[in-house]
């Protein structure tokens, strides 16, 4: 068995995209599902609680850091097989997203790519169901390989086992904590990619091109997501965040229609209405560069609360709840929000936020 003996102490803060948090009592890496499992029974022994980290790119730890041990999932390789036309993708989840991407829009397989530039790793895009850009990888996910922390074992959950809905999984919602995932096999196929959202569409217009490939999408999220500040660059402290800090939110037509019927929209197939949550956060009085402390909101996008230099974990709290409740006084929509809170127990702010 490869399982190091966990280290003290190390801290959490420059394993996130946020860059905010204080230090994990005891931290070790997983490189194999039997890593994990030996992992777990190291904590179990100790009767010590166990977080899995990931990217660390849609996470927002507590100054007092993590008081058990923290696992970061390590697990590699990316191996590709057909089965009925299609390229089944296998990619283990301590692989970089934008890399699977990146190496499925090269085979021109179709499916993934308006998910490009989005940080993180392939362990992550299942619990989250990642989306943008008119995909969420739910529609091409074909299995996810899991180990069960409960029934201590691992085992392959097919996508119709995964409850995934908008932003959301069975990994996400009722079985939070249950399993660490540690491989998604995709499903993807050659073929038109996915030309859906204004933004995309606008680009590859702008740029002349009337039949875009995979490649051409790939290329017209990232330039779009850079301009936005949603792709990592160490240079630039528009992205030290976790990205969009709150859900797009879906209201009943009735809702759009009363409250704010002028605002951009996209309508969905159950008759609802998602709402730019950008829209709102800037008609709410947050605008691009709105400075609160250390914290902040990033000059290119309004979704992503950043890390201005020097904040901490209560900085960035703070400033969420500011904005979710001034949306709500404005427009009585509950905003949701992405990212995973850790360490921070009872907190009234993070309850407040999650509610």
């Amino acid at each position: 068995m490869s399982f190091d003996p966990p280290a003290p102490g190390v801290p959490l803060a420059p394993l996130t995209t946020l860059g905010v948090g204080g230090a994990a009592r005891w931290f070790a890496r997983a490189a194999s599902a039997a890593d994990v499992a030996a992992a777990q029974a190291w904590a179990d022994a100790r009767r010590l609680p166990l977080f899995v980290l990931g990217g660390g790119s849609n996470l927002v730890l507590a100054d007092e850091g993590f008081d058990g041990l923290v696992l970061q999932v390590a697990l590699s390789g990316v191996s590709t097989t057909q089965r009925d036309g299609d390229s089944l993708v296998r990619a283990g989840a301590g692989e970089p997203w934008d890399a699977v991407v990146a190496i499925s829009v090269e085979r021109r397989l179709a499916g993934i790519e308006c998910l490009s530039g989005i940080p993180g790793t392939v362990g992550g895009t299942p619990i989250q169901n990642v989306g943008a850009y008119g995909q969420e990888v739910a529609t091409v996910i074909e299995f996810v390989t899991a180990f069960d922390r409960r029934e201590r074992e691992t085992i392959v959950l097919a996508a119709s086992e995964c409850g995934f809905a908008y932003r959301m999984s069975r990994f996400k919602a009722q079985d939070a904590g249950r399993f660490v995932v540690c491989e998604v096999t995709f499903r993807l196929r050659p073929g038109s990619p996915t030309v859906a959202y204004p933004d995309v569409i606008e680009y590859v217009s702008r740029q002349g091109i009337s039949s875009p490939e995979v490649g051409h999408v790939r290329a017209a999220v990232l330039a779009i997501r850079r301009r936005k500040g949603m792709v990592i660059d160490a240079g630039d402290p528009d992205t030290r965040s976790v990205g969009s800090f709150f859900m797009n939110p879906v209201v009943d037509r009735a809702v759009w229609e009363r409250i704010a019927p002028h605002a951009p929209h996209f309508m969905m197939d159950n008759d609802s209405v998602k709402i730019p949550a950008a829209w709102l956060i800037e008609q709410s009085g947050f605008a691009r560069g709105h400075v609160d402390g250390r914290a902040g909101v990033s000059t290119k996008h309004p979704l992503a609360i950043i890390n201005r230099g020097g904040a901490t974990a209560r900085d960035v709290i703070r400033l969420a709840r500011r904005i979710k409740a001034a949306v709500s006084d404005r427009f009585g929509i509950t905003l949701r929000p992405e990212p995973v809170f850790v360490g921070f127990d009872d907190d009234a702010d993070v309850q407040y936020l999650r509610g």
